[in-house]
């Protein structure tokens, strides 16, 4: 009985903690975390970063308090289009290509699924953010 509490014991003793992603200083929602705003700090948080290199470029989505892991929602690619911004749509569909303009109804960075508001026909649609701040609209 002996043996088998110092072998828990032990292995208790011997559990790592993996490095986490921390911020050195709170950042507030659209910030763009730079490698000097992040540090590592030993924890163990599921659902968080565990290296700066995935973090350092990145945009908060939320107020990121100093000390505090950072968790894989919190952050996200910095934002192409903001909202009220006049953008150019793209649609695509049978061989068909339509470009018009529309304004930004909410942020969204590349990859991102944002409402737009057609100027002509002042409908509301959805597209995805492209790399070159367009548009392109979904059916």
């Amino acid at each position: 009985m002996r043996h088998a509490l110092a072998i828990c014991m032990c292995l208790v003793a011997n559990s790592a903690f993996a490095d986490v992603v921390t911020p050195v200083r709170t950042l507030r929602p659209g910030a763009l975390i730079s490698e000097s705003d992040l540090a590592l700090k030993s924890g163990d948080k599921p659902g968080a970063f565990d290296r700066i290199s995935d973090v350092a470029g990145q945009e908060a989505r939320t107020a990121l308090y100093a000390g505090r892991p950072i968790a894989f929602d919190a952050i996200g690619p910095p934002a192409l289009v903001d909202r009220n911004q006049i953008v150019s749509l793209h649609f695509e569909a049978n061989g068909l290509m339509i470009t018009t303009d529309g304004r930004a109804l909410e942020r969204g960075g590349i990859g991102d699924r944002v409402r737009i508001m057609n100027l002509s026909s002042r409908s509301t649609l959805f597209g995805f953010v492209q790399s070159d701040g367009t548009v392109k609209v979904t059916q």
